[in-house]
């Protein structure tokens, strides 16, 4: 039996929602072959609650001791949503220890979770997105810039980061400072992008078993003006359509696009790719290279759709995990 470390938490505003993730991959794992514990993050802190006891990481080896008995990990679940295990140093310090991980390499993490970058490399591979403006906290004439190169609405959001926190949608002029304060109380650099009218379409795609496997592609209707994180994370703040009501050739075009990204950004572990159609073409929006797994998240949806339990997509993700790993 593999022992099985489930991290999450981490240290930026998606802490809650890693949790709950993590919860929902060590209440789902198949315990016959795996021997799951749900290592949480925060800062400095690494531990473990063991019978409402909790027990710190020593992160010279990434183990565990309580008593006399030394537990070490086979391979490690990413569950961290955000920072250290979203933008790659997580997977830095597992590499080292040559400990299996669930997730993108370094450089892919790294890459995906700055927003600017990862738009202009695929961009690069003649993959459309919307017109943008990357800013940092320390810049001038911050609203001069946003106006010679864009026009409202714009969305305003912190260039590293996810689950659309310190997110806004600006459509008055006046509205601009207060979402560009709200975006850098969240990181220090922030993309403003153009607003595209369309639906907002999300595929995720995965290698299992030396398959490249796309999930039914999944329409997002949020009850809101956008996909905030209310609109997440909230019960029936939004509708999300899986499969999405579209024609076989608009699902499959989207499903091609996401292939190929996973293929050319050299992803791993389960990853989902957004988007805005517009009717005529697909708009690329970001990679998400840890996805949420709440019961509420949309990646455990589509692995329903295409027929898999959580337990199933869960038990892949760790064999992949080995396929990928460098121990």
């Amino acid at each position: 039996m593999l022992n099985v470390a489930i991290v999450a938490g981490g240290d930026s505003g998606e802490y809650e929602i890693s949790v709950k993730s993590g919860k929902q991959v060590e209440l789902n794992m198949d315990r016959s072959r795996f021997r799951p514990y749900l290592i949480l993050i925060r800062g400095k802190k690494w531990f473990c609650r063991i019978d409402r006891k909790e027990f710190t990481v020593d992160k010279n080896d990434f183990s565990l001791t309580f008593g006399k008995k030394k537990i070490t990990f086979d391979v490690v679940f990413n569950a961290i949503h955000g920072t250290p295990g979203e933008n790659g140093k997580l997977q830095g310090y597992l590499d080292m220890l040559g400990i299996p991980y669930t997730s993108c390499d370094v450089t892919t993490s790294a890459l995906s979770f700055h927003k600017n970058f990862c738009k202009q490399v695929v961009d690069s591979y003649g993959i459309a997105t919307a017109k943008s403006v990357h800013l940092f906290a320390n810049q001038s004439n911050k609203i001069v810039v946003i106006e010679r190169h864009l026009s409202l609405p714009v969305f305003v959001k912190p260039n590293n980061g996810g689950s659309s926190v310190g997110m806004s949608k600006v459509n008055k002029k006046i509205e601009l400072k207060k979402a560009l304060e709200k975006a850098f109380r969240e990181d220090n650099e922030i993309l403003v992008e153009e607003f595209i009218k369309g639906r907002e379409l999300t595929c995720g795609v995965l290698r299992s078993k030396g398959k490249i496997i796309a999930f039914p592609v999944t329409e997002i209707i949020p009850k809101n003006e956008f996909f905030d994180y209310e609109a997440k994370y909230k019960p029936g703040m939004s509708d999300e359509v899986v499969p999405a009501e579209v024609s076989q050739t608009v699902s499959k075009k989207c499903q091609d696009i996401s292939i190929d990204l996973f293929g050319r950004l050299n992803c791993k572990g389960v990853v989902r790719f957004d988007y805005i159609f517009d009717g005529k073409g697909f708009y690329f929006l970001e990679v998400n290279t840890v996805p949420g797994l709440t019961a509420a998240s949309i990646v455990p949806k589509m692995a329903r759709a295409y027929g898999w339990t959580f337990t199933e997509l869960i038990t892949r993700l760790i064999e992949e995990a080995f396929v990928n790993g460098i121990s």
